[in-house]
């Protein structure tokens, strides 16, 4: 009787935890996580990206880079050279203006930031990327287009609102970050050794701005004489031939709502040809006849599947100079 007993017992006890194994086999399929989300860790909001960008800004302001909660180590770079935190722009600057173009990608922990600082007596353009991983920052990409150490001059710079830059996009007209990135690289694809082959969409009305200057449909720009073009009109006319290599691209940052692509990396320009054929036979002088390098940042608004709008800082750096962010990404191929 007891054996019996014990049996009932047993089979009764296994029967428990052959419901409690099915009930868990059954959740577990209707939960069906996906992997990928499943194994990041918590997304910081868009609304805590930014509270970490205004304290960075305010900080920056006070030159005192103690008010930043940072992480335990932290990669900082200022015009692709990679210094100690609280060098560089840190200790010299006087002002920080009031432009303030902002976006943010809570998926990765991004936000980005396009305004003006003073240092002393020269307002530059300025733009810098900030990680953040559990409220506090890890990474700092900056960058300052100090116009006294160019040997190109941006005349007439305007840093006002651009509202297609802040409108955020209704769900039906968001694109997947895949095509997102596809469309931004596809621009470099175009510039590097632009010979009239798009291999990007534009909107009729796309607009860029360099540098504080719009640098299409604008015939007062004479840096660059097909400056009175749109987008499409200067790349399909293959006034960039000059651009030899688009390199070291990086897309960091997705702006889902707002349709905003953040890029970095490198212009190189062999020096050669001195002179070329535009697509419709006229003969043009490159305004570039030795070996030299632009490090940028570039903004791309994307909406109905064409890029709208650019803006885009850069600065004259050596010729094929590499990016510490490559030798970070190598070192470290997770982050």
């Amino acid at each position: 009787m007891r054996a019996n007993g014990l049996g009932v017992l047993a089979l009764g006890v296994l029967g428990m935890f052959g419901m409690i194994g099915s009930a868990m086999a059954d959740q577990a399929v209707q939960w069906a996580p996906n992997a990928r989300d499943n194994a990041l860790p918590a997304r910081t909001t868009r609304a805590e990206l930014y509270v970490v960008l205004d304290s960075y800004l305010a900080a920056l302001k006070a030159q005192d880079p103690s008010r930043v909660a940072w992480a335990a180590q932290v990669r900082n770079t200022e015009n692709n050279v990679a210094l100690m935190v609280g060098d560089g722009l840190w200790q010299t600057i006087t002002q920080l203006g009031s432009y303030d173009l902002r976006f943010a990608d809570p998926q990765l922990g991004q936000v980005g930031y396009f305004g003006t600082v003073t240092e002393t007596d020269e307002t530059a353009a300025f733009t810098i990327r900030l990680k953040v991983v559990n409220q506090k920052v890890t990474e700092v990409e900056t960058l300052v287009v100090r116009q006294l150490d160019s040997g190109i001059k941006f005349e007439g710079q305007k840093f006002e609102n651009k509202p297609a830059l802040n409108e955020v996009l209704p769900p039906a007209q968001r694109l997947p970050r895949p095509r997102m990135i596809s469309l931004a690289d596809g621009y470099f694809d175009t510039l590097q050794l632009n010979d009239g082959t798009l291999f990007t969409k534009f909107h009729a009305n796309c607009k860029r701005v360099e540098n504080g200057v719009q640098t299409t449909n604008n015939p007062n720009f004479a840096v660059v004489p097909v400056s009175r073009l749109g987008c499409e009109e200067q790349f399909k006319a293959g006034n960039y031939r000059y651009d030899t290599r688009l390199r070291a691209r990086r897309f960091m940052l997705v702006d889902e709502e707002r349709g905003l692509v953040l890029a970095a990396g490198f212009i190189d320009h062999a020096g050669v040809p001195h002179e070329y054929l535009l697509t419709d036979g006229t003969k043009v002088r490159s305004p570039v006849h030795r070996p030299h390098s632009f490090y940028l940042f570039e903004l791309f608004k994307l909406k109905d599947g064409a890029i709208e709008q650019i803006e885009a800082n850069f600065i004259t750096v050596p010729y094929n100079m590499p990016s510490p962010w490559d030798d970070w990404a190598r070192a470290d191929p997770a982050r």
